[in-house]
């Protein structure tokens, strides 16, 4: 029996439990693979991961980037510069999961790894009645508690579960997460000589796509470069070729990569619930994330640790945390993702426009990289009259 069970061992999971450790609640993180474990994503760390991961990233960060090169679809390529003033900072998404996971650990959470969670069950000590969803096992759990059920192992019993198992996760499915984008990516990490990692050290590489609303993604690591795309999953076939161009492009089709894969971005409805009962869902398994760059990690690492001090508030007596967790959700994410879905609808249908910011319009770029370190936010540039009204344009 533990005050706080958290499904998931990403950003958000191990925010959620270190959080919640901290605030004096005894916490269980359960992750169904075992750590580290590889994990599609580009890795490139904006200002608010950063400020919010709460860990020592001076022996992660294989890469600090001031440097920007846009093209539009492999076209009219420029670069533009920073100096001294990086705008991401690049990890191995093992490595920097297993630094949170440490740290949750060290606050005195407990780690179970290899654990496949099954289902939820759940009894409310309010209006007296057993909610259940997925596969449950019978059996009474007792008022205010929940039993999250596990394959091959007794349930795991909790005063709040908090569910942070990415975007196809049980417990995203209890809480009944809407989603109403759905984006894939496609991403390769390839090895490179010490002449190709000079030329691409300290740069990273935008290309706006030719499917509406993609891009593509370089991102330098040291002797590894990591390329991506990503894009409508109604236009993967689509997207696939223009990965594979992207490849093709860079000099890299005869390179094997380390590792190739694929992942479904999925984006949260408005409105979409982020609790049921004694549950909440935080980061992907909540569709938290910038509906335009397709970021998650800052989305993660703050609903986490939202999660994780509403959670240890619920366990401590305070039933009221939980229904303040949306709304506190809300408050800190709920305009970033609306500006996010603002600016995704101009780039599919005008994406020389965001072309023309980035490489030629006079103070365009510094916005840009300003935003990527987080000393402003797309909210705050579009509540400027200006902007507003030349987003309704282009989007009407």
């Amino acid at each position: 029996m533990f005050d706080v069970v958290v499904v998931g061992a990403g950003p958000a999971g191990a925010s959620a439990a270190r959080a919640a450790a901290r605030a004096g609640a005894t916490v269980c993180l359960l992750e169904r693979a075992e750590l580290p474990r590889y994990k599609t994503c580009g890795g490139g760390l904006v200002g608010l991961s950063i400020d919010h991961a709460g860990i020592d990233l001076s022996r992660l960060t294989r890469a600090s980037v001031d440097q920007l090169t846009v093209a539009l679809d492999g076209r009219l390529a420029r670069t533009r510069r920073r100096p001294g003033r990086p705008m991401l900072s690049m990890v191995m998404r093992s490595e920097f999961d297993r630094a949170l996971v440490g740290s949750a650990h060290a606050a005195g959470a407990v780690i179970r790894t290899g654990v496949h969670v099954t289902g939820i069950r759940e009894h409310d000590a309010v209006d007296g009645h057993g909610i259940a969803a997925g596969r449950v096992v019978d059996g009474h759990v007792p008022d205010g508690r929940v039993a999250v059920t596990v394959r091959g192992g007794p349930d795991v019993a909790a005063r709040v579960v908090i569910g942070a198992d990415g975007t196809s996760g049980r417990v995203g499915t209890y809480v009944g997460v809407r989603l109403d984008q759905v984006d894939v990516g496609l991403e390769g990490e390839f090895p490179v000589d010490a002449a190709v990692a000079r030329r691409w050290a300290g740069r990273m590489l935008i290309d706006l796509g030719p499917v509406p609303g993609s891009y593509a993604w370089l991102f330098p690591k040291g002797e590894i470069l990591t390329v991506g795309v990503i894009g409508s999953r109604d236009d993967g076939g689509a997207l696939r070729a223009y990965y594979a161009d992207v490849v093709r492009r860079l000099g890299l089709d005869g390179v094997t990569p380390l590792h190739d894969s694929g992942h479904l971005a999925r984006v949260r409805a408005v409105g979409s619930p982020l609790r049921r009962g004694r549950v909440l869902v935080a980061g992907d398994a909540a569709g938290l994330l910038d509906p335009w760059t397709r970021e998650g990690i800052s989305f993660a690492l703050r609903s986490g640790r939202l999660a994780g001090e509403a959670a240890a508030r619920a366990a401590a007596g305070e039933p009221s945390a939980l229904g303040d967790y949306p709304r506190r959700v809300e408050a800190a994410l709920g305009p970033e993702m609306d500006a996010g879905r603002e600016v995704q609808a101009v780039f599919a249908r005008r994406p020389g426009l965001l072309y023309a910011s980035l490489a030629v319009v006079p103070g365009g770029f510094g916005l840009f990289g300003r935003m990527l370190a987080g000393r402003s936010t797309v909210a705050n540039q579009l509540r400027r009259p200006g902007v507003r009204a030349l987003t309704a344009a282009i989007t009407r």
